[in-house]
């Protein structure tokens, strides 16, 4: 039974074919598209695609932009659901004040990241700690002990929200694309290293404190499209994982 996954952020949607609906399913196809042209999926990247069987998506970008999707997958004959955070699911157990105010896609990626957790320990290691960061829009910090309680985490602005937000409040502030340097003698590279280091010290942090309280290394786990600035700036011992998400997807619909 093959399965479409679904993760709509807030910029891009992106999406994963996969032959069954189970973890460690074979992925068919996937692709991304900016929300700006969601309404062409059906004609353009899943056109001619081997109709799934069933789908589950999680969705950041509000109700507008998930009944627009909807319509596109009116091209099959397949029942749309989206997830909704709960108190528990997947195998985690949802430790926010109000469970249901969780953002979708994190809770999505704690699952997935919980899997890779029990896989790791099954292969005989002890089962320990995550640290699970997205870097997109925004960049997420979230934090799951050993066993699997989602203690909490940070949300802090991405690159771009970083820069865009100096380019208003600071005047004659123009923000060109820079790189990440350790001592940046121009703007430019001033402004994308700030950024970069910014977030980098905040999942250092967190990493620290994951550790000092669980006394365990966490397994650190990067996803989203800003990843790659981040992991070359950083000792830590990050597995960038650009599934992660869909991994996710897949251990919920099997859960059900």
């Amino acid at each position: 039974m093959s399965f479409l996954a679904i993760d709509i952020g807030n910029t891009r949607l992106k999406w994963a074919l996969y032959a069954s609906a189970q973890p460690g399913a074979t992925l068919l196809r996937q692709g991304a598209v900016f929300l700006e042209t969601i309404d062409t999926l059906a004609e353009t990247q899943w056109q001619g695609l081997p109709a799934p069987r069933a789908m589950l998506g999680c969705v950041v970008a509000g109700d507008a932009v998930r009944r627009r999707v909807e319509d596109q997958l009116d091209l099959w004959d397949i029942a749309a659901r989206w997830v909704v955070p709960s108190a528990e699911a997947g195998g985690v157990k949802n430790g926010y004040d109000h469970p249901g105010r969780l953002g979708a896609d994190r809770w999505v990626s704690l699952v997935g990241a919980r899997q890779r957790v029990l896989q790791e320990s099954g292969a005989g290691r002890p089962t320990r700690p995550a640290l699970v960061v997205m870097v997109g829009t925004a960049a997420t910090v979230d934090a799951l002990d050993p066993e699997g309680h989602f203690l909490g985490g940070l949300i802090i602005p991405g690159f771009g929200l970083m820069q865009r937000a100096l380019e208003m409040g600071t005047a004659g502030l123009k923000v060109p694309t820079g790189e990440v340097v350790d001592f940046p003698t121009n703007t430019s590279d001033a402004l994308m290293s700030g950024g970069a280091n910014a977030i980098a010290g905040a999942v250092e942090r967190q990493a620290r404190r994951l550790q000092a309280r669980t006394g365990q290394a966490p397994l650190m786990l990067i996803t989203g499209g800003g990843a790659a600035k981040l992991v070359g700036i950083t000792d830590l011992p990050f597995e960038t994982v650009d599934s992660l998400i869909f991994e996710g997807l897949l251990a919920l619909h099997a859960a059900r």
